[in-house]
């Protein structure tokens, strides 16, 4: 595979991880479409397609270049309401939130070989997640990673509690029959 397929194919999983980060409300001021194709076109610069790194490693330096380009984002973002205090680090935050996305996929007990299968499997989500509405991507993201509450994503959304249900059975569905077509290609 050559680099910018390598790349391209990476480009969900980057936008996934970028939403995982910034809080819902922040959002608006943070061009995260943006921030993915920067972190893309900076790879693109740097890495070769015979550069002697495993996709593992590419990947672990597409995650920190995500973090540094979300880091001066948000900087810019939030310029004017700054409080150090509540600085985390985007890099650990990333590899938590790419793990945590490993660990969602994993069976329990599963071995240390099968890290590799789980990225992949990371990968697929993050691909079927970006064929959803915004609105069904949003709330399923809204609840399932960062906890909300149904309540709290209808008033994010602006929709009823109603809505956002439908919105969550709806989205859950698509989403499975996404993966389903991602496994079944896979093995033929």
């Amino acid at each position: 595979m050559g680099l910018n397929d390598f790349l391209e194919r990476y480009r969900a999983y980057l936008g996934l991880l970028a939403r995982l980060q910034i809080d819902p409300r922040l959002r608006a001021r943070i061009d995260l479409s943006g921030v993915v194709q920067q972190t893309l076109f900076e790879a693109h610069q740097i890495m070769r397609d015979a550069d002697g790194r495993s996709s593992q490693e590419r990947l672990a330096w597409l995650r920190k270049c995500l973090a540094h380009n979300l880091t001066d984002e948000l900087r810019k973002a939030t310029a004017d309401m700054r409080d150090i205090r509540r600085e985390l680090s985007l890099e650990a935050a990333l590899a938590k939130s790419s793990q945590c996305l490993e660990d969602w996929l994993a069976a329990a007990g599963s071995a240390p070989g099968e890290h590799a299968e789980r990225t992949e499997q990371a990968v697929r989500l993050a691909s079927a997640l970006a064929t959803l509405p915004d609105a069904q991507r949003e709330a399923l993201v809204l609840q399932h990673w960062h906890g909300w509450k149904v309540a709290e994503i209808a008033e994010h959304l602006g929709r009823t509690r109603t809505a956002v249900a439908g919105l969550l059975k709806r989205g859950l569905a698509t989403l499975r029959e996404e993966l389903e077509c991602f496994t079944s290609e896979s093995s033929h």
